[in-house]
């Protein structure tokens, strides 16, 4: 055990860690030169096309050092704000992390939010300054904050590169000398905290472990604690680049187990498996429970779907335990799920996943976040959905989360910031400037505000430099009205939304103008209206498409033409009546990206 290492990487997102762990891979000749690619662990199509990291991987390298062999166990994380839940989940399994920090960038706000949740686990923490190659790296200046965010020595810092491999045989030495053994015995009882799981069509769950005591044999007869289902290890082994089976691990691997199950809820990510015949006295403590920030509908296009989709859903929520759902049905769209995402780049990811990965062609309601509603008899609901609000006649307030965000950006942009963050009805809280040219901003924003667009106008104001952090502090009361979309008097409950009375009037016209562009032309006017409770206020009409009947009539007298008109009018009334508005998909996409 003493020769083992677990450790992670953490960082802001683009600051290199991937590129990194392929050096790692490759100096450690875990992966042979006709292998090695851009990026091998990030192995998802997805991940490749965006170029970020969405999921964690773990993989075991093996590396002499002072002629002693040692097993690392390295596990990559994403950077982006929005899979901070497989960052903590990875940092849950390792003793030891590696901080990486973009010298031509220096220290972001992801940085620091990641860099808590390894203190929190009473990680060692390893800096290392990365992209050193480049023309623009400032080393003395990103070391200065270094040094004063973690108050270790100048020399403790690696310089390093991704690309050239400067610093890599340091860090790997680093990380023998520094990071701490894993504590553990053995002979106790077995541990062992389930950190991910990937469903195989072939194979069934995997799970993914980290064994913190005992020792577990192939074949043993084991017991998943939170769920009290019994299976026997019919295969356990290594992670390899490709999974090496093994006849035992000990304490301190990492490492997978196959045991045939083919139910979804049976494997809880944070789990813990003991034997059956002597089972350990108490669970692992897992990671802290996932908090939803953003919620949308997701619904089949194809109402016979609806199942396939439940079963895409169970599977991808193995592989990414922070999406929760449950099923919901909605009058225009059929039946579906209220999804819950960590935030807007997470939603579009798992739509694309549904996509590729289970061919599942989905639509996606406007997106909103939870609201505490208090009733006039003191009741508090929680609303994920504007149609869950209850009727205006018994509600006394509703509540709205907010958030502490903390934006890190170079000062010449401070201004737009601040502007841009005001507009969404922020409260400026704290303003430290970090070097002469780097300011720290903390602001109190309503979450609702910032669902939308608020990532991306930050990033094209300040010209890609900004980074946001962000958790959620509180509720507070909130003047907000639900505004519903009506087609031809009908509303359409999958376009309505709650949101601030102040922003209301400029929303609603703004919706009524995109759908008239959207909607397809029919043979009867439609009136697109946005509506308050019953006051309309705004409205646009989308004209109807008209057959010319009188084009075959030349000559002969006005009464034929006003005979054919009159019948032409019959028929759209009639047509009024019983036609119905489809509204693609599209429509449903624009609505996000309202400026």
């Amino acid at each position: 055990m003493k020769n083992i290492r677990n450790f992670c990487i953490i960082a802001h997102i683009d600051h290199g860690k991937s590129t990194l762990a392929d050096r790692l891979l490759q100096t450690t000749g875990t992966i042979a030169e006709r292998d090695l690619k851009e990026q091998v662990l990030d192995d998802m199509e997805l991940e490749r096309e965006k170029g970020i990291t969405i999921k964690s991987h773990a993989i075991q390298m093996n590396y002499k050092h002072k002629a002693q062999d040692y097993v690392l166990n390295l596990i990559d994380t994403p950077g982006h704000v929005d899979f901070s839940y497989e960052v903590s989940r990875s940092i849950a399994a390792c003793e030891g992390a590696l901080l990486i920090i973009d010298a031509t960038q220096g220290i972001q706000a992801q940085t620091i939010s990641n860099l808590y949740l390894a203190l929190d686990h009473d990680l060692e923490i390893i800096p290392v300054l990365n992209k050193m190659d480049m023309a623009s790296a400032e080393p003395e200046s990103v070391k200065d904050q270094i040094v004063e965010l973690l108050g270790c020595r100048r020399e403790d810092i690696i310089e390093a590169s991704g690309k050239t491999g400067m610093g890599v045989d340091r860090i790997l030495n680093d990380i023998i000398e520094l990071i701490p053994a894993p504590k553990g015995s053995e002979d106790a009882p077995l541990q062992m905290l389930i950190f991910d799981s990937v469903f195989n069509s072939f194979r069934g769950i995997i799970a993914y472990f980290r064994i913190l005591n005992g020792t577990i044999r192939k074949g043993d007869f084991v017991k998943f604690v939170n769920t009290e289902k019994e299976y026997h290890a019919d295969e356990i082994g290594i992670l390899k680049l490709k999974p090496e089976e093994k006849q035992e691990l000990r304490a301190g691997d990492v490492g997978y187990i196959i045991s045939g199950i083919k139910t979804s809820n049976e494997v809880k990510v944070g789990d813990t498996i003991t034997h059956v015949e002597r089972p350990c006295s108490e669970a692992i403590q897992g990671f802290s429970e996932v908090k939803p920030m953003v919620f949308a509908g997701v619904y089949p296009i194809d109402a016979e779907d609806y199942e396939d989709l439940r079963s895409a859903m169970e599977k991808l929520q193995l592989n990414d335990a922070s999406l929760t759902w449950e099923p919901e049905s909605s009058m225009a769209l059929g039946f579906g799920f209220r999804c819950g995402f960590l935030g807007l780049l997470h939603m579009e990811i798992i739509q694309e996943r549904l996509d590729r990965e289970f061919d599942m062609n989905v639509i996606t309601t406007v997106p909103n976040v939870s609201y505490r509603v208090h009733t006039k008899k003191d009741e508090i609901v929680e609303v994920h959905n504007p149609a869950g609000l209850p009727d205006p006649k018994y509600l006394d307030f509703i509540e709205e989360p907010y958030i502490k965000a903390q934006i890190i950006t170079k000062s010449d942009f401070t201004g737009q910031v601040m502007t841009l963050c005001l507009d969404k009805r922020g409260e400026l809280k704290n303003q430290v400037y970090l070097t002469a040219d780097r300011v720290e901003l903390s602001f109190d924003l309503p979450l609702g505000e910032i669902v939308f667009d608020f990532y991306d106008k930050l990033k094209s104001i300040s010209k890609g430099y900004a980074s946001f952090d962000y958790f959620v502090s509180d509720y507070r009361p909130a003047k907000l009205v639900k505004l519903d979309i009506l087609l031809n008097g009908e509303s359409v409950d999958a376009l309505s939304t709650l949101i601030h009375f102040d922003n209301a009037y400029d929303f609603g016209k703004k919706m009524t103008e995109k759908l008239k562009e959207l909607i397809p032309r029919q043979q009867f006017d439609i009136a697109i209206q946005a509506a308050v409770g019953a006051k309309i206020i705004a409205r646009s009409t989308i004209k109807a498409v008209r057959k010319d009947v009188t084009a075959k009539c030349y000559g002969g007298d006005i009464t034929r033409k006003r005979k054919l008109l009159e019948k032409q009018k019959k028929g759209k009334k009639r047509m009024k009546q019983v036609g119905n508005v489809e509204v693609p998909q599209k429509a449903f996409l624009a609505v996000l990206k309202l400026d």
